[in-house]
């Protein structure tokens, strides 16, 4: 039997204007505009031979086992976020050594986050956890300054087999982080006023890894990046 909305619908309308025209009611119904035609998608290069890789790597499902790390108990909350840091800029000496590294400001400032540094220094942002994979257990999402440079790294680790993984790494000029379910939305100053940059990582149960789901271009108003800047929190570490 075909649906009997549209006829539901005619009678609800012809009711309306019968109760409208009964009370006297001088007002009357107005057309919102013309409404726009519904074009269907067209597709352009139909005898175009499709690509066989990409052309670009955005590092999907890039994983890596944080060496010299362990976590007591198979909780992550017992892991020092300084010492997780520290083993990064151990394992990129490129990076983050000598004078000519990008990011030798991270390097020469990580001994401010010890027990009686300078907190005010320390590139270690607060640590934050949630379960972002599914598995009950909690997750962590750590951040920490890319100095000399206006970027933050952003990276989510977790516990699998024992031992502590990192399952996403993003480096970028970053104005706001959110934690969403199973994504971590980061945004990012335009040049353009009053747009950003949002990409969001979410979980991959099966790559285990955090998979860059979405990469938008967004207007926000007449908001001004660049201009306002988020105040990051150092963590000052328990141990040196």
């Amino acid at each position: 039997m075909p649906p009997r909305r549209p006829v539901r619908i005619a009678a609800t309308v012809a009711l309306l204007l019968a109760t409208v025209a009964a009370c006297g009611d001088t007002g009357a119904l107005r057309g919102a505009g013309a409404t726009p035609t519904a074009t269907s998608p067209a597709r352009l290069w139909p005898n175009l031979s499709p690509a066989s890789s990409p052309a670009y790597d955005f590092d999907e499902a890039d994983t890596e086992t944080v060496k010299g790390i362990t976590v007591p108990g198979d909780d992550i909350r017992e892991v020092d976020p300084i010492a997780v840091v520290r083993a990064e800029i151990a394992a990129n000496p490129s990076d983050y050594d000598g004078s000519k590294a990008p990011y030798r400001g991270t390097a020469e400032r990580i001994a401010d986050c010890a027990s009686g540094g300078d907190g005010t220094r320390c590139p270690v942002l607060k640590p934050y956890y949630r379960d972002l994979t599914g598995d009950g257990r909690d997750d962590l999402t750590l951040g920490f300054r890319l100095l000399p440079t206006k970027m933050t790294a952003v990276r989510v680790y977790t516990v699998e087999k024992h031992r502590l993984v990192r399952v996403m790494a993003n480096d970028d000029a970053v104005s706001g982080v959110e934690l969403a379910g199973r994504s971590v939305i980061i945004r990012s100053p335009s040049e353009l006023a009053g747009y950003e940059y949002r990409v969001q990582w979410t979980w991959d149960a099966d790559q285990k890894a955090m998979l860059l789901t979405h990469d938008e271009f967004l207007r926000t108003g007449g908001r001004k990046h660049g201009v306002r800047r988020v105040t990051p929190t150092p963590v000052v570490s328990a141990t040196p």
